[in-house]
């Protein structure tokens, strides 16, 4: 993996702990200049520093158009340029539709969804510049198929998967390749909130053909891989990372051989 994203500038969303931190590790083994994101700044302050000189920590409301204008800016300035975005923050916000407050709605919206426009819009000047890029967003299987108790963040997260296809057509021609990676169930604080050890989650994956949570670095390494050359001729791919969770129902009482 070394060397893959040598010389090149990463922003990288919602990385002070998860999925976020694990891809921007990987990265910067990968010899990438990383700006991790966040609004957590204790927790992205330490990150940052145990990455070493390769990693900066910069405070992110991805809400904020000015704040994301800030952030490329101070990267530009920092190390030159800006050659690859990870639209990796998100939050979920369990409820039944007719029960879920309008605020808690557009509040998942407005991060999930408008966040990574935001990111995408705020990054296009230095990278039609530049003339190449790559913008990965991170959507989720929720993307792909629908679960109960989760209307917002599932909207959300298919709003994220045809604004990435708009944004493939429209930044291609410029030189940069936008693409979206679809997580299942990631053990992370979202996909872990009562925090039970590996073995109990498990047993919530029986159903899928690779019969266990995913860890953080499984997501980063098809980011890493949508990030670097080795991915440079896809644009608008969508890569599901989720042990198969998404590809249909197993019917026990059917052949499987």
């Amino acid at each position: 993996m070394t060397g893959k994203l040598e010389g090149r500038v990463a922003i990288i969303t919602g990385a002070a702990r998860g999925q976020g931190e694990a891809t921007a590790r990987l990265f910067a083994e990968a010899g990438a200049k990383v700006v991790l994101a966040d609004v957590s700044d204790a927790e992205g302050e330490a990150v940052a520093r145990s990455i070493g000189d390769n990693a900066v920590y910069a405070h992110l409301d991805v809400t904020d158009e000015a704040a994301w204008q800030g952030v490329v800016k101070d990267a530009l300035d920092r190390w030159g340029s800006v050659d690859v975005l990870v639209n990796n923050a998100g939050i979920n916000q369990p409820a039944a539709i007719a029960e879920m407050a309008k605020s808690d709605f557009t509040r998942v919206l407005e991060i999930n969804l408008v966040g990574p426009w935001l990111g995408m819009k705020s990054v296009a000047v230095p990278m039609f510049k530049q003339g190449e890029g790559s913008i990965v967003n991170i959507v989720s299987s929720s993307g792909l198929w629908a679960m109960n108790g989760l209307a917002a963040y599932g909207t959300s997260k298919w709003g994220l998967r045809g604004l990435s296809r708009n944004a493939a057509l429209e930044y291609g021609p410029k030189g940069v390749r936008v693409n979206a990676v679809f997580p299942g169930g990631i053990n992370t604080r979202m996909g872990n909130i009562t925090e039970e050890p590996v073995s109990e989650l498990n047993k919530y994956y029986v159903g899928q053909p690779i019969k266990r949570i995913g860890e953080p670095e499984e997501v980063g390494r098809v980011s890493l891989f949508l990030a670097s050359d080795d991915s440079s001729y896809m644009c608008g791919a969508e890569l599901a990372v989720d042990g198969g969770q998404t590809l249909g129902v197993f019917t026990p009482f059917l052949p499987t051989s």
